[in-house]
């Protein structure tokens, strides 16, 4: 019997932590199946994406691990997926570990450890930060055009 896969996520700020999570469910079975959350369903969970998601799912569907990408667009299409792709396990990222325990009446149900030292929260944070940093120093040569200015006149 085929192994097939199915595995959800955001996708926003596509880094190497996603790539690894998706190896690794495809060394795990011979299909593997990804939703990506639509821009809609992302404003629902209170997420704000930077990549919009026709971008997401293309970048996603271009990965030699995935067979399909198919919409995320709520949290009770999940049963219904499985069924309707012949889902044999279900695999999300240990973060969520315990959060979709009761589809183990369909499917297998795997929580997958995350890549240390990566993840889209961080990435945005330190975006965050750098824009910060960024703002700071231009204040400061702003300051020091306009001392020269003053110098000048």
């Amino acid at each position: 019997m085929k192994k097939v896969m199915l595995t959800y996520g955001t996708f926003d700020m596509f880094h190497i932590g996603h790539l690894e999570l998706l190896k690794r469910i495809k060394a795990m079975g011979d299909r593997v199946i990804v939703g990506v959350s639509t821009d809609e369903f992302n404003h629902i969970k209170g997420k704000k994406t930077i990549i919009p998601y026709s971008q997401r799912a293309e970048i996603v569907a271009s990965i030699k691990y995935v067979d399909r990408v198919i919409p995320e667009e709520s949290w009770e299409q999940k049963r219904e997926d499985i069924k309707r792709y012949g889902v044999t396990h279900f695999v999300m990222g240990d973060d969520w570990r315990g959060k979709f325990d009761e589809l183990s009446d369909l499917c297998e149900v795997i929580y997958l450890p995350r890549t240390k030292g990566i993840s889209s929260t961080e990435l945005k944070t330190t975006l965050k930060a750098l824009s910060a940093i960024d703002l700071n120093e231009l204040n400061h040569a702003i300051e020091i055009l306009s001392r020269i200015k003053e110098n000048l006149e």
